[in-house]
């Protein structure tokens, strides 16, 4: 049996978390599928933030069905450790696996055949590290440093798929970025569900921006690094100074924000104001003046009415946001928020759609300031790439894992577009 035949087939939904821990399943399948001479698996990696998000994964694993009616087909991730049944139920499933048992290589044995295998993820008290060759394209590595969540925003679910919060030791970071390196790997993106909460759980409690300190010291080769989503109120004063002093640890910072009225923040159960997020951006500007910010917005949360709407429309400016995220409320049975006063489903969409036009047009303006500017972009592939803002620029030079000087030349739809710098 060829190895392609054997080569397992993912499909993931939903964070960059999930995307790195796809590549530990892929390692796990591809080496039992290959000691077994097994046919192929397809693995259907979750996400449960929103009902969309599940329908789009129950989607899939029909379509995986289809195209593949000899495969067997592994459901896992954040909707199958909350919802186990309903996954098992369908008749395309062969084998559910929870968030904890993903990323065990015996979970993916021939013989391993019991249907669903899902314990409580509450218990689980330790993470482990799992060293992965690198990633498909060998240009940007998401690495776990943390795992689960301890705040309980009444509109999440995510703490119930993925446990209590959970540290990578700080040895095994640099491990897993080292064994990147050295495959190549440009770029690392540090991941997790709640990573400013890094460390809490270790010997000495060392804070996010002590780990990201001595993981640049310890890894030099390493060319740059990006922080995945992180919330507003808990940078450490280490990661400020990072900010402000280390070149390698890139002007772009995307933000759990949410809401800018501070009535649904407290609704929501957040722990940062609206006055506290515009410091914080102002405060990190001025010790990077060149650094851009995402960030993560709901349009539509219960109760919230068109003044507070527009609270949110206004932090857009108010920040200085560039890159937004933004999702139509959706409520998650078994959390608080699906228990209050509803705004109809329209208008959420409507919302939804304002924040979207408000974050395009952000965009826009800034790629326009970015023409005639230089950048270093790292390219991913033939002709493309990202600079250290995250844009996408269009080169017609440079080989994936090459980091190019480019003069941005002008604004194309969506992306940049540059030439090599003199």
């Amino acid at each position: 049996m060829s190895a392609r035949t054997n080569e397992p087939n993912i499909i993931t939904f939903g964070c960059r978390l999930n995307a790195w821990e796809s590549e530990v399943m892929r390692d796990h399948a591809r080496a039992a599928n290959a000691s077994a001479d097994a046919g192929q698996t397809v693995i259907v990696n979750t996400c449960a933030v929103t009902a969309e998000a599940e329908r789009q994964a129950r989607q899939a694993i029909r379509r995986a069905r289809r195209d593949h009616p000899k495969a067997r087909v592994i459901v896992t991730g954040c909707a199958a450790q909350i919802d186990p049944a309903t996954y098992a139920a369908m008749p395309e499933v062969d084998r559910v696996l929870g968030n904890a048992e993903k990323l065990r290589p015996e979970s993916y044995a021939p013989e391993a055949t019991e249907r669903i295998v899902v314990d409580d993820i509450m218990a689980v008290r330790e993470i482990a590290g799992h060293l992965i060759e690198g990633f498909a394209e060998r240009t940007r590595a998401f690495v776990q440093v943390q795992q689960g969540c301890d705040h309980r925003c009444t509109f999440c679910i995510i703490p119930f798929g993925r446990g209590n919060s959970r540290s990578v030791p700080i040895g095994e970071v640099v491990a897993q970025v080292r064994a990147l390196v050295e495959g190549g790997t440009a770029e690392v993106v540090l991941s997790g569900v709640d990573i400013t909460s890094y460390g809490r759980d270790l010997p000495g409690a060392p804070s996010l921006g002590q780990m990201v300190r001595r993981l640049l010291a310890l890894a030099p080769e390493l060319k740059r690094l990006r922080l995945s989503s992180i919330d507003a109120i808990e940078l450490d004063r280490d990661l400020f100074r990072l900010l402000a002093e280390e070149p390698r640890l890139m002007p772009h910072l995307h933000l759990s924000l949410q809401s800018g009225d501070d009535m649904i923040l407290k609704r929501m159960k957040r722990r940062h104001s609206r006055t506290e997020a515009v410091a914080l951006c102002e405060e990190v500007r001025r010790l990077r003046p060149d650094i851009v910010f995402g960030a993560d917005l709901i349009a539509g949360f219960p109760t919230e009415t068109r003044a507070m709407f527009a609270n949110t429309a206004k932090l857009i400016e108010d920040c200085g946001l560039t890159y937004l995220h933004v999702f139509p409320y959706s409520a998650r049975p078994g959390t608080p928020a699906a228990r209050m006063p509803q705004v109809p489903g329209s208008e959420r969409k409507a919302r939804a759609k304002g924040l979207r036009d408000l974050g395009a047009a952000a965009l826009g303006r800034f790629f326009e300031t970015q023409v005639g500017a230089h950048a270093r972009v790292l390219i991913e592939k033939p002709g493309q790439g990202r600079c250290e803002h995250f844009a996408p620029v269009v080169l017609d030079h440079g080989a994936p894992g090459e980091i190019v000087a480019a003069r941005i030349t002008e604004v194309e739809p969506g992306q940049l577009r540059g030439v090599r710098a003199a």
